[in-house]
């Protein structure tokens, strides 16, 4: 009956959409996706105009790990540029799309596992700003953030999204952004254009079956899926975005995979989309 309440009193705000949000899993990959024409970034740009526009994109980045549960709450979040090493041009872009403090409260008042903090310090981190800046470059749609809290289990963030599948009614765009495989670790440089090990294709195959399967607890309990998915995710933090996405799919919604492809040997930029 709470749930049904806090949906209600989310609605007052925005309407009720005639068709359920789709949801996205973007593997990101390197910023420099956030300034080039490529397969992927020209992917994003696509899917964007195959959707419904939304009303609000909230983005769970591998990049916003934090001890706590947090949301960006202010008017205009600002760019933020959390990497080195790469190119001027990268970090002079701004992307300034709005915030939107009103939904940012109603978003933490859905969560009742955990409680929610409003952030007015942390902005878009490249998880966010280097794909929804392809996907809607005109920066007019309000842009949130929630923290992933490196306290908790991968059963925690799986249940926690399930909680803000009301979103979904009201046109937010639920957007996951991390990486299935991501072990920089022993990247080979040379096969930073496409190609992966063995390994990496075999758990990024052994992910998608399980997910078009709606084996979640399987993923959600990655540990148990042997030596591969330990190469796979060495730490969670690019990995857990994606149990976001399938926290709030409905158990008979469709799943399709795009940018299926592995570079550098040890990453894959493999995305979902639900609905």
């Amino acid at each position: 009956m709470s749930q049904w309440n806090d949906f209600k009193k989310l609605t007052r705000d925005l309407p009720v959409q005639e068709q359920l949000m789709p949801v996205l899993f973007i593997g990101h990959g390197s910023p420099m996706n956030g300034i080039e024409d490529n397969e992927f970034s020209r992917t994003w740009s696509a899917m964007a105009k195959q959707i419904l526009v939304p009303q609000a994109v909230l983005v769970i980045s591998a990049h916003w790990f934090t001890r706590g549960t947090h949301i960006t709450a202010m008017d205009f979040p600002p760019t933020i540029h959390d990497f080195y090493g790469f190119p001027l041009a990268l970090f002079n872009v701004t992307y300034p799309a709005p915030g939107d403090a009103e939904l940012a409260k109603k978003t933490a008042g859905l969560i009742h596992s955990t409680p929610v903090g409003l952030d007015h310090d942390w902005g878009l981190d490249h998880g966010a700003w280097t794909v929804v800046k392809h996907m809607y470059p005109e920066a007019n749609i309000p842009v949130l953030q929630l923290s992933i809290d490196y306290t908790k289990p991968p059963k925690f963030h799986y249940e926690l999204a399930k909680e803000i599948y009301a979103l979904r009614k009201k046109g937010v765009l639920i957007l996951g952004s991390g990486n299935m495989v991501h072990n920089l670790r022993i990247m080979d440089w040379k096969m930073i254009h496409g190609g992966g090990y063995d390994w990496a294709l075999e758990m990024n195959t052994v992910f998608k079956n399980l997910i078009a399967n709606n084996e979640h607890q399987k993923l959600v309990n990655y540990e148990s899926l042997g030596r591969e998915a330990s190469l796979a995710i060495p730490t969670p933090e690019h990995y857990l975005p994606l149990l976001y996405t399938l926290g709030v799919k409905g158990e008979r919604e469709p799943v399709s995979f795009f940018n299926d492809k592995a570079v550098g040997g040890s990453l894959t930029m493999t995305s979902v989309k639900v609905g």
